[in-house]
């Protein structure tokens, strides 16, 4: 639907325009769209179907409110997306972690799982949010021609 209303493109110039006027610094717009895209785990299980639903609006928004490239924002998105994967209850794969920790908890459920998880999932999210900054301060590129600012032509 973004594709044909266009309203992935009218709410990313919507949030560029807002993003700029409100000059927040860029590792904060990373780190509040890493939880953004965690609160989304919880709701969404496919990381594909949450990436085309994430990317038409934020690539473009961070590109132009905040000069963030595309590829940083790949970045956030996996980091936000792998760290609380173990904690959402749509995971395909929670029925075979509930079997396995059903052998050594054979009263364990969903809840017992989520609730021995969350601890990681946090500390995960902190460290890979604390690391990806960390990486922004250095201002070193993310690969081969993955630069971490984008530039206006």
């Amino acid at each position: 639907y973004f594709k044909h209303s266009n309203l992935g493109e009218m709410m990313a110039l919507a949030g560029g325009q807002a993003l700029a006027s409100a000059s927040f610094p860029p590792w904060v717009l990373i780190a509040a769209f890493i939880l953004l895209v965690m609160v989304a785990n919880m709701f969404i299980g496919s990381a594909s179907a949450k990436y085309s639903f994430f990317a038409p609006v934020f690539v473009p928004m961070f590109m132009t409110g905040a000069a963030i490239s595309p590829e940083l924002t790949q970045a956030a998105y996996r980091v936000g997306d792998s760290c609380s994967n173990i904690i959402t209850p749509l995971n395909p794969y929670m029925v075979i972690i509930l079997v396995f920790m059903q052998k050594y908890m054979p009263k364990g459920g969903i809840g017992t799982l989520i609730a021995l998880m969350l601890p990681y999932a946090l500390v995960f999210a902190v460290v890979w949010t604390g690391l990806l900054v960390f990486w922004m301060s250095t201002g070193v590129e993310l690969g081969p021609e993955g630069p971490l600012w984008h530039v206006q032509p």
